[in-house]
């Protein structure tokens, strides 16, 4: 009798190594200028997916965490790899004739799992899927996806700073996403609309929430994200404002634009973090 199982591994002989190896090399060299566009991507700045390097290494981490603690699972190669190579060559074909490089970035996230697969076996890419499926928040989104959500938050932006500034009997008209104080008028632009932060934070949540032991503690990473992200950008741009009211128009052409925007990071993910790790009674 033949068990059904095997019908979906291929024998680890010398000439079918070769192949994978031969098809896993071919591979990497295909999307060498796809990883090259990612890194470009990445390290433009802050408000350009700066946190997506940080998450490359954190799930270049746990895939080995996780293949280390799942070390003792039969090695083995499943044919259903190519379930997704082929998809993943459709899509980067496609790319090179409208040459978008957002689809064989695409390609490339839905490769991996396929050659997991293919040098791994089944049940060790099942321990890394999630992982790898996280790579999926280090795409840039096209501005054509986002631009509502932009708009939604340099409005929210703009009326909580009119709203703080009022607070503090500072004198201020706001208008959209225009705020006017006796010292200039400041236009929340998308760079400061929170939008990078909240795509870091919920990445991040994300990640977190896979790694809490605790059902409560997973729930409250993943609700108190958003609320994060748009409230620490809010504080920022608040600061900024009141930097313009007492210094001036001036200030915002010094390095306090940028810092302000890392120190949006170096808060939230953080507090995600502890959140994450905080006792909680059960």
């Amino acid at each position: 009798m033949e068990n059904p199982s095997q019908n979906n591994k291929i024998s680890l002989e010398p000439t079918n190594l070769t192949l994978i190896w031969l098809t896993g090399f071919l591979l990497i060299a295909l999307f060498a200028p796809t990883v090259t566009w990612l890194f470009e991507r990445w390290t433009m700045g802050v408000w350009h997916n700066g946190h997506s390097i940080l998450i490359a290494c954190v799930v270049i981490y746990l895939t080995w965490k996780e293949l280390q603690k799942n070390n003792e699972l039969e090695k083995s190669s499943s044919p259903l790899g190519f379930a997704l190579l082929i998809p993943a060559l459709i899509l980067y074909i496609l790319d090179t004739g409208i040459h978008t490089q957002l689809l064989s970035a695409i390609a490339l996230i839905l490769a991996l799992p396929g050659l997991s697969l293919l040098f791994l076996g089944i049940q060790r890419t099942k321990a890394i899927l999630f992982p790898l499926s996280i790579l999926l928040f280090t795409l840039p989104i096209p501005l054509a996806f986002t631009e509502s959500i932009h708009l939604s938050l340099r409005h929210i932006a703009a009326s909580s700073v009119g709203w703080l500034l009022r607070q503090f009997g500072i004198p201020s008209f706001t208008s959209g996403t225009l705020i006017e104080i006796p010292n200039g008028s400041l236009q929340v632009a998308d760079a400061c609309s929170g939008f990078s932060i909240l795509y870091a934070t919920i990445t991040i949540a994300i990640l977190t929430a896979y790694l809490c032991p605790s059902i409560i503690r997973r729930i409250l990473v993943l609700l108190i994200a958003i609320p994060l992200a748009i409230g620490v950008n809010i504080i920022r741009v608040f600061v900024l404002t009141m930097l313009v009211h007492w210094i001036g128009l001036d200030v915002l052409a010094t390095s306090a634009h940028e810092i302000s925007g890392l120190l949006t990071f170096v808060i939230a993910l953080p507090i995600i973090f502890w959140i994450g790790q905080a006792p909680i009674k059960e």
